[in-house]
């Protein structure tokens, strides 16, 4: 049986936080991937702009 994680943030900084995932062609395959992080919220237009 499959079981479900849950995890929350909820010490002070951490509810400021969020999980991007943002996809991107690779130039040697052309291939998709994903690039995953966890940001403060008010750095996310910045990571889907490329200037994480």
């Amino acid at each position: 049986m499959a079981k479900k994680v849950v995890s929350t943030f909820k010490a002070g900084d951490a509810r400021n936080l969020v999980k991007v995932i943002k996809m991107v062609k690779s130039s040697k395959t052309g291939h998709y991937v994903f690039k995953e992080d966890i940001i403060n919220k008010e750095y996310v237009n910045n990571f889907f702009a490329g200037e994480k």
